[in-house]
């Protein structure tokens, strides 16, 4: 994916001076042809959009990147074209302009910064061509598929108020796989290269991510969101316990890939919750029978779900309470619900009121960054829709004919 932010100032002579490619046909693929032309332009386009300086030594995991993307969407376009799938060249100019308008330039500004660059705006409007197409054709034959049903968005809920307990850290990251990379000996280097750009201060976290890791989270950036305690590798979680927001790692080699990781954020894990309660209370001091009966109440409906439209019967009675955060409430209550999922109760306990039992019907995290349902079912959607267009590309490259020269 293109940065949304180009870096234009960035100077390229760097580039001229490398060893220049032989003029030709530098790969084919299913017999259309790709030219060296073309993959200068491309290089070219990726220095720009990365802010990375290419030098003799980077040159070669450039020019891999770019032929590479030059493949893939030469792949997504034959695929596109099997689909009879069209790109106008109005949606074009609308992705254009919104990249443009992010830089703080017009289209016109934005094509003519590039011209001065040496990218043709055509380099430009191939890329976009493909990224459109590849993500249409994708959505257009996954998405239904790839949809999650409610118990899958209450799983990832309940989870993510479970982790919301545990110590987090908000995270962007570089992720290059030994694969693509050519070895683990390349993708180790190309990580350190790319680590002392951006430390130099050379190249933008963000833009070297977008062009250069392999992990999906590529397309946003790198951004990763958070993650959450023991569900890290332990050599990374290591890394980040003893970091500051605003640090970043040097290369951490784990067995999925050489990962660099730029710290934004990290919580000790004390997220306020809300939970939707229902109360089964009894008079205070109503004597030894009220409190039996209170008892037998709550055994006779052990959660929220039993309980049902349940008004309370003899001395027991039966109130909704809402929603309400666990910071609203006296620290005896939130204490006794704070460790408690829904569908469990607190044992009985005692206000000025009442001699109560406090059912959890929902808890959810709190506060205006706290994921809707529609927020969490659209991210577990696409991320089986981004799936499954890795593999179908997977799947595409590996049926067809590629040839490098």
């Amino acid at each position: 994916m293109l940065g949304a932010c180009l870096c234009l100032a960035l100077p390229v002579q760097s580039f001229a001076q490398t060893k220049p490619l032989g003029e030709g046909v530098v790969a084919t693929v299913n017999d259309k042809l790709i030219s060296s032309y073309d993959l200068k332009q491309r290089m070219l386009l990726l220095i720009i959009t990365s802010g990375v300086q290419v030098t003799q030594q980077n040159y070669a995991a450039f020019q891999q990147q770019a032929l590479r993307a030059l493949i893939d969407e030469n792949l997504q376009l034959l695929e596109a074209d099997h689909f009879e799938l069209k790109i106008s060249d109005e949606e074009i100019d609308e992705e254009i302009n919104s990249m443009a308008q992010q830089s703080g330039l017009t289209k016109d500004q934005l094509l003519a910064e590039l011209k001065r660059a040496g990218v043709e705006p055509q380099t430009l409007r191939n890329q976009i061509k493909a990224e459109i197409a590849w993500g249409n054709l994708v959505n257009g034959r996954f998405r239904q598929k790839a949809r999650v049903g409610k118990e899958q968005v209450d799983s990832y809920m309940g989870k993510l108020t479970e982790d919301s307990q545990k110590p987090q850290y908000l995270v962007a990251e570089i992720m290059i796989d030994p694969q693509v990379a050519g070895g683990q000996k390349e993708a180790e280097a190309g990580a350190q290269q790319l680590f002392d750009q951006i430390s130099q201060g050379v190249a933008p976290f963000q833009s070297v991510a977008r062009q250069f890791s392999n992990a999906p989270s590529a397309a946003n950036g790198g951004d990763a969101g958070w993650l959450v305690s023991g569900t890290i590798d332990p050599k990374i979680e290591a890394t980040l316990q003893t970091m500051e927001s605003g640090q970043m790692t040097r290369p951490i080699v784990t067995e999925s890939g050489v990962y660099i990781y730029y710290l934004r954020e990290k919580t000790a894990g004390n997220s306020d919750m809300q939970v939707r309660i229902k109360q089964a209370a009894i008079p205070l001091g109503a004597g030894d029978s009220a409190t039996r009966a209170l008892a037998d109440f709550r055994a006779k409906y052990p959660t929220c779900e039993a309980l049902g439209t349940e008004k309370g019967n003899g001395p027991v009675t039966v109130t909704d309470l809402g929603i309400t955060p666990l910071s609203d409430l006296t620290p005896e209550y939130a204490a006794a619900l704070k460790p408690l999922k829904a569908g469990q109760t607190t044992a009985p306990m005692s206000n000025a009121q009442n001699t109560n039992v406090l059912y959890v019907c929902d808890k959810t995290l709190a506060g205006d960054n706290a994921p809707s349902r529609d927020q969490i079912e659209n991210r577990l959607t696409q991320e089986k829709v981004s799936m499954l267009g890795r593999r179908y590309l997977r799947d595409i490259r590996a049926a067809a004919t590629i040839e490098t020269r």
